[in-house]
């Protein structure tokens, strides 16, 4: 349709579902605002090194993913970023649905101070609370989680904070997605599920194909 009607377009690479394919996805999204002036050429060196990092520090995510899956095994996963951050959290959330299939949920610092935190008044031990964190996150954003760790440290004893490398923010972000993304295979792996697997979904379809 796009050759047709002599639209641009970008192909992305066949063979693999959307959640496998973001690499692709998120770069065509860069070069299609950079085409257009939105965005500077800064970005090819950043991905570039992200890249790069990522490479390098393979078996400190593998560990680190490691880590991770076990503070969130058995338990449901509740994820706070701060602002900024909030398209990795919600990434997270839906690789731990689709891969691991596990219901979680997903906040955003300062965000949740004004409405989420005043939910916390139960014990729960089946909670399994992760703060994101960088090193270029707002000032009152890290003391708001200070704050909040504290609070919610009373409901439950599983929390931990996970720290991003990287300089850029494409690098920390892409850094905390493949740390989560190795997280998700492995709680798939753990739960004894299949990554593929989305009959619900096709269920859903077929459902909504008889109207």
């Amino acid at each position: 349709m796009a050759k047709a009607q002599n639209l641009n377009y970008i192909q992305l690479a066949p063979g693999d579902s959307p959640r496998a394919m973001m690499g692709y996805s998120i770069t065509q999204l860069l070069y299609i605002l950079n085409h257009y002036g939105l965005i500077s050429d800064g970005f090819k060196n950043k991905l570039n090194e992200t890249a790069s990092l990522i490479d390098e520090m393979q078996k400190e995510i593998q560990a680190d993913a490691e880590k991770i899956t076990n503070h969130l095994f058995g338990k449901i996963p509740v994820i706070y970023a701060c602002d900024g951050y909030k398209g990795m959290a919600v990434r997270f959330t839906q690789q731990l649905a689709e891969n691991s299939k596990m219901l979680s949920w997903h906040n955003i610092i300062p965000e949740m101070n004004h409405n989420e935190l005043v939910g916390w008044r139960t014990k729960n031990e089946n909670l399994a609370v992760i703060f994101f964190r960088n090193e270029t996150d707002h000032k009152r954003n890290q003391k708001r989680i200070e704050i909040n760790s504290e609070v919610v440290s009373k409901y439950t004893s599983s929390v931990m904070e996970y720290w991003s490398k990287g300089d850029s923010m494409i690098e920390k972000t892409f850094y905390l997605i493949n740390v989560c993304d190795h997280v998700s295979f492995n709680l798939s792996k753990r739960n004894n599920v299949i990554v593929e697997e989305i009959e619900v979904i096709n269920h859903l379809k077929g459902e909504l194909a008889k109207f």
